[in-house]
Parts: structure tokens; sequence; C-alpha cells
């Protein structure tokens, strides 16, 4: 028997309404996704003495500390990396520090419900696979792969599982680097690191493939077809030749140069295959 696909609850708050044929819930295209961005957009509430909401880059992998053996369609936690006085990494501890104390019950409960939940986040990210370049303006597009996180950060405080996070994390960049580097982190690395975990409550992911997609009174004009030149740009990262530093003393590994070959490889391949369908 396969094994079951599991999907995010659809709620008020992830549901894709706009072109919902392209939306999907699964967890494993979403982490995917997640994982497979360099950066990743973070959206947070700022203090109220600002007008505008906060977004910021950052680095970040899905992973789970009580089960490190979960896989990508199993429920995960995203752990976030930042710098310790960060402007996020404050209001995640101010956020936790605020729901202690305090002498009403009813109080202390809903203290008890903001420390469990920290501080409410969206996460984005998204990877252009082709530009589409059709007759009319109205119907140029992207094809693209795109995914919404929505869930609480609180910070880690737990040495272990903030290790855990930072090798997730590293792993994230090339696989297996951490090992590969100078270990342990020395106690000044580590007092500077601050890890977020996201607590996910929902997510979605939407994706557009194949080519030009173009209205029929279009395709029927000659006039047009004649002059408009329509077709499909096709848009993949590419990890260039590794270039080792001034002070290097090792020949570059044959896991860096197999990943660079493999990260290549599969990029173009997904793209054409992608503008393709």
């Amino acid at each position: 028997m396969g094994r079951h696909t599991l999907e995010y609850p659809k709620s008020k708050t992830n549901t894709v309404r706009r072109k919902a044929d392209r939306a999907t819930y699964a967890l494993s295209a979403i982490h995917s996704l997640i994982n497979a961005s360099h950066f990743l957009d973070v959206a947070f509430n700022p203090p109220d003495d600002s007008p505008f909401p906060t977004i910021l880059p950052m680095i970040g992998h899905m992973g789970s500390f009580d089960r490190p053996s979960a896989d990508l369609g199993d429920p995960l936690d995203l752990y976030l990396h930042g710098y310790v006085s960060s402007r996020m990494m404050n209001l995640a501890r101010s956020s936790a520090s605020s729901s202690q104390g305090g002498d009403d019950e009813e109080e202390k409960q809903g203290q008890g419900q903001q420390q469990q939940q920290g501080l409410p986040v969206c996460i984005a990210a998204s990877h252009v696979d082709a530009l589409i370049l059709a007759t009319s303006p109205f119907n140029h597009s992207y094809n693209y792969r795109s995914a919404t996180l929505f869930g609480h950060a609180t910070l880690v405080t737990d040495d272990a599982e903030k290790l855990y996070a930072m090798e997730l994390i590293t792993n994230g960049i090339v696989p297996g680097r951490w090992a590969a580097s100078r270990q342990p982190p020395t106690p000044a690395e580590m007092q500077s690191t601050s890890i977020l975990r996201v607590a996910v409550a929902s997510g979605s992911a939407k994706f557009r493939d194949g080519g030009v997609r173009d209205d029929r009174h279009d395709l029927e004009d000659d006039e047009a077809q004649g002059r408009v030149w329509t077709g499909v740009l096709p848009v993949f990262t590419r990890i260039g030749e590794p270039i080792p530093t001034g002070y290097s003393k090792v020949e570059t590994p044959a896991d860096v140069k197999d990943f660079v070959r493999e990260y290549n490889r599969e990029n173009e391949e997904y793209v054409f295959a992608a503008a393709k369908k």
C-alpha cells in the first residue's frame, strides 16, 4: 500500500483562490520548495510605533529535532538562521518573555497561549522557471513555483536543538558541508548566532508550467502572427566552477564537484521539462 500524501488543511489563510487549479497543499511539494530556496522572505508585524509591515530575507530549512528521520512529506518545523541582536530575534525574544508573569488567572492563560504560539510570521519562497512571451502583453507570464507558510516563531534556547538546526541549515547550502567544515563551533560563534523555530500552522504552493497560451483571436490574426515572436525563455539557476581561496591548501573535493554538476543538471532538466508540458 502506498504512503498517504499529507496536506495542509485548507483555511481562510492559506487557500489559493485565483487559478486554484495550480495550487497544491501537499507537505512534500511545499517543503521541497522551501528547502530549494537560497533565501526565504520572512514577514512579520513590527512594534506598534512602525507604520509598515517588515519583510526580511533569511536562510532557513525544514526539519524536525524530535524526529530527525522525518522526510519532506511529514509535518516539519522551519528553522531560520539569524544574528543574535537582529530585530526579528529581539521581537521573538520579547514575545516569549512578555508571556511570563501576571496575577490574574485569565491573563495567565492568555499569556501562556502567546508563549506557545510565539511571533506570527509568513514565509514565502519563489522560483522563476521561464519567461512566457505571448502575442498579447495580457497573456505574457512566467513559469514559476511558489510556496507560502504561516506559523509562529520562537527562539531556540536548547543547545542540542540549536546545533541540530545549524547543521541542518549548513547542509541545506551544500549537502555534507557541516561535517566537512571546521568543528566544533566556538563559544563566540554559538553566542552570536540565534535560531528561530517556526511551528507551521498552514501552507500552500502554486505552480505554472507549460508554454504560451494565446487566445484564439490572436492565433487567427495573421498580421499579428507574422509580426510578433512568441515563445518560452527558460530560466534556471546555475552554479559556476568552484573558485578556491588564495589560502586553501585542499583540492576542490569530489563531493563539491558532484554537487555542482547535479545541481545544474537537475535545474536545467526541470525547467525544460516544465516548459514542454
